[in-house]
């Protein structure tokens, strides 16, 4: 197994850059989610799915989503944006790159209907995007590329992975993907083209999914989930709320069955669960939907035992309906003792105390909470465990490999399986790494810059705004505001104000110490006796405020000084 970075390069092995083909993860490599790759080849690129992630450390940003700088520096490059599937971590920052350069963007009919979505709110103005729908099966080029697209099985509807002729060879993307012999939406994955392609053309190189590498074993199916859910719902005396990921069309086409068989009606909460629902009908994965649907606003003269509620809020977001309900401020429902919830999605790592704490406030209220950990069989997840992966990477026999999705962790546990399936020529990179693929070798050649981009509410944000976000979170601000003369000297008492750095109790004795700390530090100072300027004295303030904390908190918060400079 090689690690990035590689071997020094050779001079003496140079490459023919005419069936040479270069990649650049720029996200998702590393880290989970914000998945985003340029290839290039004989001077042009194309992207490969351009997502976003979310923050959850509570300092204004909504998102985040990889530094495209590689690819905008030289945008007259780019032909296309090639979309996998439609969830946000592969096509939720398309609005921000096509606003920087507007190229065309395949992907799969759904994807794209999501993406119009979301070009809707965060899209260019006065810019009308150019979306190409893409079908497996079918071949279509993007600049140097041709690119054909195959169906997998994923946790969303109409999944692809790409096969890619280039003039190093055959590159196959798998996407996100799982195996399902009998999925539920009945877009089975393509094990017979990706049999045929290895037999007949042979596979240069393979990336895969990696986000499930440390998972034994085989996911499981949606309709074992579908099993586990029904008897729940039907042995249920008061109302069923089920919180599931918005974007699992196949769990709500399931849910839709299942109020139909056990007589409930289904009201569904949450703006992204009903523009999933409606997409869904749009597409034809939800032709029942309307024969057991009711509005929201009539849920509460539904009779209990014959309602079914589908809730947004899986990971505990204070906004979402799951978290209304639980706190009961929903203005459209309420529950009560005797009700049942069911959490029907994966606790993403790092949500534990936003999701436990709903559970325990809906089962001080009596409702009844089942979630994965007591009734595993509520959720399955979307990507592939080992024994898929191994399955794929045999179907295929790729002479290279490189997982892609996940942390380093994951990179190195899938690539582990790679090797044990055969592969001799397995590269684990990260984001940054410049890989470059000829017909003979592939090889790390260099090391571009990579980075994130915060945003709140579709605005950029400095990283040096987060930083100060997270300082101020962690340390509190206190001001400082010194009166002087038209020398610079302090005139009588200086004022501090604090946030987040002292007890109510302690805050009057402990600033009156502090002005007069920092006011006899100015007077002694020999720089504010030679006339200082207003930023010269500032510093000194700071410094002087700085000390005084350090030595009675042992801490010392973020410090700000401001003068007020009277003339004689």
């Amino acid at each position: 197994m090689r690690l990035n970075p590689a071997p020094a390069l050779d001079p003496a092995l140079p490459v023919d850059t005419s069936d040479t083909v270069r990649f650049v993860p720029l996200g998702g490599l590393g880290e989970i989610g914000m998945n985003c790759m340029a290839v290039e080849t004989a001077g042009r690129r194309i992207v490969i799915d351009c997502g976003l992630a979310f923050d959850g450390r509570g300092l204004g940003v909504d998102t985040l989503h990889a530094d495209f700088s590689y690819v905008l520096d030289e945008p007259e490059r780019l032909d296309a944006i090639v979309l996998t599937h439609g969830h946000e971590d592969h096509i939720g920052a398309v609005p921000y790159m096509l606003a920087a350069c507007p190229v065309p963007v395949y992907g799969p009919p759904y994807a794209l209907s999501l993406l119009k979505e979301k070009l809707a709110y965060d899209g260019p103005r006065d810019f009308e995007a150019d979306l190409r729908p893409i079908y497996p099966g079918e071949r279509f080029e993007a600049g140097p590329f041709d690119i054909e697209p195959y169906r997998v099985t994923h946790s969303m509807p109409d999944c692809t992975g790409l096969i890619l002729r280039t003039p190093a060879g055959v590159i196959v993307h798998s996407g996100d993907f799982k195996i399902e012999e009998a999925p539920t939406d009945g877009e089975g994955f393509d094990f017979d083209r990706l049999a045929r392609l290895s037999a007949e053309e042979g596979v240069r190189l393979l990336f895969s999914d990696s986000t499930n590498s440390v998972s034994e074993g085989t996911t499981g199916t949606e309709a074992e989930a579908h099993a586990s859910l029904e008897p729940l719902v039907r042995e249920a005396q008061g109302r069923v709320v089920v919180t599931l990921f918005a974007s699992n069309v196949h769990r709500l086409r399931a849910l839709t069955e299942i109020a139909k068989a056990t007589g409930r009606k289904l009201c569904l909460l949450g703006r992204s669960l009903n523009m999933h629902a409606r997409l869904g009908k749009l597409h034809g994965y939800l032709d029942d939907l309307d024969a057991v649907r009711i509005p929201r606003d009539t849920a509460r003269s539904i009779p209990r035992d014959q309602l079914l509620v589908l809730a947004t809020g899986t990971q505990g977001e204070p906004p979402a309906a799951f978290a209304r309900l639980a706190t009961g401020t929903h203005p459209d429902l309420s529950l009560d003792p005797g009700d049942t919830v069911i959490h029907s999605a994966r606790i993403i790592p790092g949500n534990e105390t936003g999701v436990y704490g709903m559970i325990n406030a809906l089962e001080r209220q009596g409702v009844h909470v089942i979630w994965k950990r007591v009734a595993p069989g509520i959720h399955v997840s979307g990507h592939a465990h080992r024994d898929e992966q191994r399955r794929l990477i045999e179907l295929l026999r790729p002479r290279s490999f490189v997982p892609v999705h996940g942390t380093y962790l994951h990179l190195r546990r899938h690539a582990e399986i790679a090797e044990e399936s055969g592969v001799e020529d397995v590269l684990v990179v990260e984001n940054g790494a410049v890989v470059e693929l000829s017909p003979e070798r592939m090889r790390v050649v260099e090391q571009a810059e990579t980075g994130r981009v915060y945003r709140e509410r579709g605005t950029e944000i400095s990283e040096r705004v987060i930083k100060d976000r997270a300082l101020l979170a962690e340390l509190g601000v206190a001001m400082v505001t010194v009166v002087v003369d038209d020398r610079g000297r302090p005139l009588g008492p200086v004022d501090i104000l604090t946030r987040g750095v002292l007890h109510e109790d302690e805050n009057e004795d402990f600033l009156d110490d502090a002005c007069d700390y920092v006011f006899e530090a100015l007077r002694r100072s020999r720089r504010v006796q030679e006339r200082p300027d207003d930023e010269t004295l500032e510093i000194e303030a700071k410094r002087a405020l700085k000390r005084f904390f350090a030595k009675t908190l042992g801490r010392k918060p973020l410090c700000y000084g401001m003068i007020l400079r009277i003339d004689a």
